[in-house]
């Protein structure tokens, strides 16, 4: 008679949470079919090693998948970094961290995001595309390194300027760090998910790469329509006014 106690309640509930966010990843970053394929692969070799009990075809099915594993962490070392980066950013463990360094988070006020928010509905009336990238507790450090370090304070203007059609600074992203404009010009990763409306252009593609790898806001004014739009988590929030982009960009991580 099998036993069932807690103990296999816990492994069974921890698996299925483990392959529903590897799922998550997989369908975020357009590999879904791999996943697939990989877990037909999985079941495949239980069958053939547990349930058949085939030595020669176990054993063959054995090494490939201790090679497999290897090759699996070749194959999906981006979306691996992004798992691990989401992990170490989540609201919890950052606080955690926080509380063992003995560090304060520093929030984004009214005053720190005003700045921001008139800029990009300036833009938007003038039909000016911008991305701007607002770090939070991931650092965006590599992300700065590929622009033009400018390091000044959060000023409407000056956003207005970098983002000024002839501004050769225009068609990158800007990087809003420790309430500073760290840099500009920046290059974003390129998200790939299939679901991302196809009317949604490049920038609206880069600004879901960073907040698909991060806990950063990237907000995006349309260079066609002037609409203002948010990235944040995996998730777009489209054609938002003042109150919302505020609302938005103030809210704790």
């Amino acid at each position: 008679m099998l036993e069932f106690s807690i103990k296999d309640f816990i492994d069974i509930f921890l698996v299925a949470l483990l392959l529903y966010y590897t799922y998550k990843l997989m369908k975020a970053s357009g590999s879904i079919k791999i996943f697939t394929g990989i877990l037909v692969f999985i079941l495949i070799w239980l069958v053939v090693t547990q349930v058949l009990e085939m030595k020669l075809l176990g054993s063959i099915f054995d090494t490939l998948m201790n090679v497999g594993v290897i090759a699996l962490i070749v194959l999906f070392q981006d979306e691996i970094r992004r798992f691990l980066l989401t992990l170490g950013s989540h609201r919890h463990v950052s606080a955690l961290a926080r509380f063992f360094s003995g560090s304060k988070k520093e929030s984004l006020q009214h005053d720190d995001i005003m700045p921001v928010v008139m800029a990009c509905l300036s833009m938007g009336k003038q039909k000016e595309g911008a991305l701007i990238v607002i770090e939070h507790n991931t650092p965006l450090d590599e992300v700065i390194r590929t622009g033009e370090i400018i390091d000044a304070a959060v000023n409407q203007r000056l956003i207005e300027n970098i983002f000024f059609k002839n501004s050769p600074l225009h068609d990158g992203a800007m990087v809003i760090s420790k309430k500073r404009i760290k840099a500009a010009g920046c290059i974003l990763p390129v998200s790939h998910d299939l679901n991302i409306p196809k009317e949604l252009g490049l920038r609206h593609r880069a600004a879901m790469g960073i907040s698909q790898q991060s806990d950063a806001h990237a907000i995006i004014v349309s260079e066609e329509t002037g609409a203002i739009s948010v990235a944040y988590r995996g998730q777009f929030y489209l054609r938002l006014n003042a109150e919302e982009l505020e609302s938005l960009l103030t809210t704790e991580n």
